[in-house]
């Protein structure tokens, strides 16, 4: 199965997630890292609408911790192309939640270079209006 092509819409220079897609059944799901994502755009959202001014706000509100609120907050840096890979089971083999909450290259371009996706010769083009597509 493919991943749809507009899982990601970019709107206010923001990713918001648009559709779900199916995994190829022979690939291990990684619900952690889907989690971190989806928290990650939440969290965001809390904190671009005003329902909390500060990351300590969202923590003690949430009852996290503050670093973990930080560090999922990153996520939502990543790249387009590499949160469609890893909601579409795409991501390398060895990138594990653990990996993904560690500081990163902000520079789209950086993280594609630190090999995150799996070598599928997919192709990524961002086409006018910010919507993602990516081929194979």
């Amino acid at each position: 199965m493919q991943a749809h092509p507009s899982l990601i819409h970019k709107r206010n220079g923001r990713m918001r997630p648009t559709a779900l897609i199916a995994r190829p059944p022979s690939r291990a799901i990684d619900k952690a890292m889907d989690r971190a994502i989806a928290q990650g755009l939440s969290l965001a959202h809390m904190l671009e609408n005003g329902t909390h001014a500060t990351i300590a706000e969202i923590a003690a509100t949430e009852k996290i911790n503050e670093s973990y609120v930080g560090r999922v907050l990153r996520v939502t840096l990543l790249a387009p192309d590499i949160v469609e890979a890893i909601l579409a089971g795409r991501e390398a083999a060895e990138l594990k939640l653990d990996e993904l909450l560690r500081r990163f290259p902000v520079s789209w371009r950086e993280q594609q270079r630190a090999e995150m996706l799996e070598p599928s010769g997919a192709t990524v083009e961002l086409t006018e209006g910010s919507l993602l597509r990516v081929g194979e």
